[in-house]
């Protein structure tokens, strides 16, 4: 079974769709010792599929769209920050804390490009913010010893383990349980009635769904920028003060609309916005939100046929569940990094941040799923991924394969566009969704964080 048909199959989707999708191969890009392109592929092509089935039935139920997959078009958008311009200005990169660094007994990888996780790794390490004194502090210590000393104090530090290390773990042990996307229904809510779509324009299959985003960093704001592109309200809810970082915000930011929030000063208008909410979408760690009354059950007793949809960095059970956590820092943890590496020995990493994106296509792919389920036989649904998880299904596709394919130079010209924004001039990735009749850009510009009015259109 090709990685397209069995991630379709642990969507519930019927096998016979697959059919619909037509790959264009692009050999060569996404170049790495894991089969990063064929995932990435597989990843954009159900969300793809559960787009254009959901379209079929909002349209009278006729012959589900064809789908297109281009390795172009993917390769480009899992590397969207790369390509992403404003007024001529490249995006932001990894901080300088951002990296991995030789301790004791092995290699650690650090992740510090928001202040407060930056501020958390010096105490930690009893460090001025100097990379020559951070490196002096680690090369004394064990790659263990960081690790948990800069978790206890709420940092984010991971040693480099082998694939084997990682196997023998517990938390890898509790992630092996889990299905690629995990879909649960809640309760017997009614089935969801569609309004039929408007046939003047693309072909939006969530037209007129209302998305509230909790989201953070890519994963989950690559999932909530899809569902935008398919025509719904998305509207992203931050808590003011924590900040976000502006490039990565632009750059999954297109279609959304950004709003800040206090979930407990402004209870009232969270709740009028969950009334009218279809679709809620948390990034946060498991449980941090449940004190909120923001768990999946809470939510779905509160708003009758709501999806809940759930992204983790490790999944929801097992020691490791509550960390923080980033798609570099899970690459480093599961052995991801340790299969990459260099030819001298160092850690490497994949050529994209793959778990993260390929992540958010799954996420959005369980939710397009969920509304198609909820139309036959209703109820309020959680659809729940994690990161660890998405890497053990791109570790388990590596087979026999030992080294990648060569690279290629094609070029991303094809599958990136200009538009102006209040942010200034904009050149970023086009979206790599494409069925027939459907949109092949987002309806609007990403706008500054936080500069939105937190209501519904």
């Amino acid at each position: 079974m090709t990685p397209l048909a069995s991630f379709w199959s642990g969507l519930g989707g019927q096998s016979a769709l697959v059919t619909r999708v037509f790959p264009v191969e692009r050999r060569g890009v996404l170049s790495s010792r894991l089969p990063v392109r064929e995932f990435a592929g597989a990843c954009v092509g159900v969300c793809a599929l559960a787009a254009a089935e959901l379209a079929a039935r909002r349209t009278g139920g006729g012959e589900v769209p064809a789908v297109r997959v281009d390795d172009g078009a993917v390769a480009t958008a899992f590397v969207s920050e790369r390509h992403l311009r404003t007024d001529g200005r490249a995006a932001e990169s990894f901080a300088p804390l951002s990296r991995f660094w030789r301790t004791a007994d092995g290699w650690v990888r650090t992740h510090a490009n928001y202040p407060h996780h930056r501020a958390r790794l010096l105490a930690a390490l009893g460090t001025p913010e100097d990379p020559d004194a951070v490196a002096a502090a680690l090369a004394g210590r064990s790659a263990r010893e960081v690790e948990e000393t800069v978790t206890a104090a709420g940092g984010l530090a991971v040693a480099l383990r082998t694939p084997e290390e990682w196997a023998a773990h517990e938390q890898a042990t509790a992630v092996a349980r889990l299905p690629l996307v995990e879909r649960v229904r809640l309760d017997s809510a009614p089935a969801r009635e569609f309004a039929a779509v408007d046939g003047g324009g693309p072909l939006l299959p969530a037209a007129g769904l209302r998305v509230l985003d909790l989201t953070r960093v890519i994963a989950g704001p690559v999932a909530t920028r899809t569902l935008a592109l398919l025509g719904a309200d998305v509207l992203r809810l931050d808590p003011p003060g924590l900040p976000e970082l502006p490039d990565q915000h632009t750059d999954t930011g297109l279609g959304k609309r950004s709003a800040l929030l206090d979930l407990v000063g402004d209870r009232e208008r969270f709740e009028e916005l969950l009334a009218g909410a279809d679709v809620v979408v948390t990034g946060y760690r498991p449980g941090a939100l449940d004190r909120f009354g923001l768990g999946a059950e809470a939510l779905a007793e509160r708003r009758p046929g709501v999806v809940v949809a759930q992204l983790s960095a490790w999944g929801a059970t097992g020691p490791w569940a509550g960390r923080r956590g980033f798609d570099s820092l899970v690459q480093v943890a599961t052995g991801i990094a340790h299969a990459e590496r260099g030819p001298e020995g160092g850690p490497g990493a994949l050529p994209a941040q793959a778990l993260d994106h390929g992540t958010g296509y799954l996420l959005a792919a369980g939710v397009l799923r969920a509304l198609s389920d909820q139309a036959e036989a209703g109820g309020s649904r959680l659809v729940r991924v994690a990161l660890a998880r998405t890497a053990a299904e791109l570790a388990a596709g590596a087979g026999d394969r030992v080294t990648g394919e060569p690279g290629t130079d094609l070029s991303p010209a094809p599958w990136l566009t200009e538009r102006d924004s209040t942010l200034g001039r904009l050149r970023y990735a086009l979206p790599p969704v494409d069925f027939e009749g459907g949109p092949r850009d987002w309806s609007r510009a990403p706008g500054a964080w936080g500069a939105d009015t937190a209501r519904w259109l």
